[in-house]
């Protein structure tokens, strides 16, 4: 196994990788598919520890974090000091991905088998990312651009918006975070979204073909298919119907927030 340890702006190369693990503190984190040899640009650093950096190349393992941030703490880490790192690796695209940050922004782009991330405040963009794909935030946003795989949110007050979507699985679950997901569901296409204060939107094709379930306690209900329409008359707490033949499924849940179904463009 080789080691580094990095403390002022560097840059590696490192053999074949198959599973990438790195975790930052803040400062902005880059993991990019690339079919180019795997590289670590480290653009600046701030920090009085120091970066650590491990290859094993017979495992294709590469390791980039600090000693003490620890994947399972990582949203409990409430260390004070300054750690600032600006960096981007890239790797092939169906490298496993395991990226966590504490303030520090962070775009995953262009992986193609499992991804996962992991972030207390700092912002996800996940940018054409397919495969299983988990992310998961204390107050960080998450935002998903052209996603074509399993996406599993989870986040106590972070958003998630989801643009230009075809996911085969999509479960969105937030305590006040809004979700706002703007889809084009496959005909097996699985979604599932919850919030408890936390409003809801979703925009569908107007030629979609899913069953389509609203619910929610005391938020408003609105939809702009006619399709879907009040489950048990006035004062109904949830909306129901199918559009087109309905292959497809998509439920919507809040406590308190709003949920709403908007019609988009022909798909």
């Amino acid at each position: 196994m080789r080691q580094w340890t990095i403390e002022s702006p560097e840059q590696l190369t490192f053999g074949d990788v198959d599973t990438l693990d790195v975790r930052v503190v803040a400062g902005k984190l880059a993991v990019l598919a690339s079919d180019g040899p795997p590289t670590l640009e480290v653009a600046e650093f701030d920090s009085a520890s120091p970066l650590l950096v491990s290859y094993d190349e017979d495992t294709r393992q590469l390791s980039v974090t600090y000693k003490d941030l620890t994947w399972d703490g990582m949203l409990g880490w409430l260390r004070r000091d300054r750690r600032r790192t600006v960096a981007t690796l890239a790797v092939p695209r169906r490298c496993r991905v395991s990226a966590g940050v504490v303030s520090a922004s962070a775009v995953v782009a262009g992986f193609e088998a499992a991804t996962r991330v992991k972030s207390v405040s700092g912002e996800i963009v996940l940018d054409g990312v397919s495969g299983e794909v988990s992310a998961t935030t204390a107050s960080g946003d998450v935002e998903s651009r052209a996603m074509e795989g399993n996406l599993s949110f989870t986040s106590v007050s972070g958003d998630l918006t989801v643009a230009d979507g075809t996911p085969r699985r999509l479960r969105g679950n937030t305590v006040s975070g809004r979700i706002t997901a703007d889809l084009a569901l496959r005909p097996t296409g699985y979604v599932t979204l919850n919030t408890v204060s936390g409003p809801i939107m979703v925009r569908l094709p107007v030629n979609a073909e899913t069953d389509v379930t609203l619910r929610s306690t005391s938020g408003r209900l609105a939809s702009a298919f006619e399709e879907i329409s009040q489950a048990g008359g006035p004062g109904s707490r949830s909306m129901s119907g199918r559009l087109g033949g309905g292959m497809a499924s998509l439920s919507a849940t809040s406590v308190s927030g709003d949920v709403t179904l908007l019609k988009g463009e022909k798909e």
